[in-house]
């Protein structure tokens, strides 16, 4: 999270949270930092609460609907992707014991308070997205050149560094150049932003396959511990918000495979059904029952076949 978060972002519901003070919501998420010393005392350093509400987004707009516990979801998923990862990331503490406060418990982290750097760091192992769209157009992928012959949903030879530039809010992230980073933030640390992001998405698509899940992509987002001057990992992790997963028993190349994320959403709201222009500034329409419960069951489903757990 950064230094000196500012209030702004989207206007949502904030919470009552004693001994926390609200300072920013991003399209799915709430920050919080301590209103006194004590909680700082505590954790021992400072710190940030970062609750993960069940607003859902799409084409850039936050919905009216709510995804029934999809704060959960996603933090309990990100929890446990965190503690497979040999990585260094930002989670000082996730239970009530631990300081998180009750009425937010199983949906919120405590977490490092970091200087992040201004990229998206994303990882492709499989040509789709918008990484297919240029492929298309110069056979590139952020002016990384690829070979003739591939399709939708083509697994690449070796997973790919494909950053984008973090874009303001309710704008598209830009896709970038290695080169543009490098720019960024310098050879070093654009060196070891590579080298991260292409380790964890190695090894989490090694074990999403094991469990029967093909890891397309996935975005993470890092920051600099300013104790400890370490590169570290923050935000969410390996989420249906911040990766595509795909069913490995329904994956054929050559087309748009069923994704566990939000397609539901966006395939009804871009239907005739909804009646919904997405290239309008109208707000978009509130999501019917049927489309609230199978997007709810998909992000559940991607929770149970990565972890193994039962979500209850």
């Amino acid at each position: 999270m950064t230094e000196g978060i500012p209030n702004g972002g989207f206007q949502t519901e904030t919470l009552d949270l004693p001994g926390w003070t609200h300072v920013y919501s991003g399209k799915v998420r709430d920050l919080y930092v301590p209103a006194d010393e004590a909680i700082t005392e505590k954790i021992g350093q400072e710190c940030v609460l970062v609750v993960a509400s069940d607003r859902i987004s799409a084409y850039d707009h936050v919905l009216s609907s709510e995804i029934p516990d999809k704060g959960r979801v996603l933090t309990q998923l990100s929890l446990w992707w965190f503690d497979q990862l040999d990585v260094e990331h930002h989670v000082l503490a996730s239970t009530v014991e631990g300081g998180v406060p009750a009425a937010v418990q199983g949906r919120a982290m405590i977490c490092k308070k970091l200087d992040m750097f201004p990229v998206e760091c994303i990882a492709r192992g499989y040509l789709t997205g918008s990484g297919l769209a240029e492929y298309k157009e110069s056979r590139t992928v952020c002016e990384i050149p690829l070979p003739e012959g591939l399709v939708d949903g083509s697994r690449l030879e070796k997973a790919l560094f494909t950053p984008s530039a973090k874009a303001e809010v309710g704008e598209h992230d830009v896709n970038i150049t290695y080169d543009d980073v490098v720019a960024m933030v310098g050879d070093d640390i654009a060196a070891r932003l590579s080298e991260l992001t292409l380790k964890i998405y190695t090894r989490a698509e090694e074990i999403a396959r094991e469990r029967g899940i093909i890891l397309a992509d996935t975005k993470v987002e890092f920051g600099i511990d300013a104790g400890t001057g370490i590169i570290t990992l923050g935000d969410e992790v390996l989420t249906p918000d911040s990766s595509r997963f795909w069913d490995a028993s329904t994956y054929a190349p050559g087309k748009s495979q069923p994704s566990y994320d939000k397609q539901y959403v966006r395939d009804w709201l871009t239907s005739a059904e909804s009646g919904w222009d997405k290239s309008s500034d109208t707000p978009p329409p509130a999501l019917p029952a049927e489309v609230v419960e199978r997007t709810r069951a998909r992000y559940i489903e991607a929770y149970e076949k990565l972890t193994g757990r039962t979500f209850a």
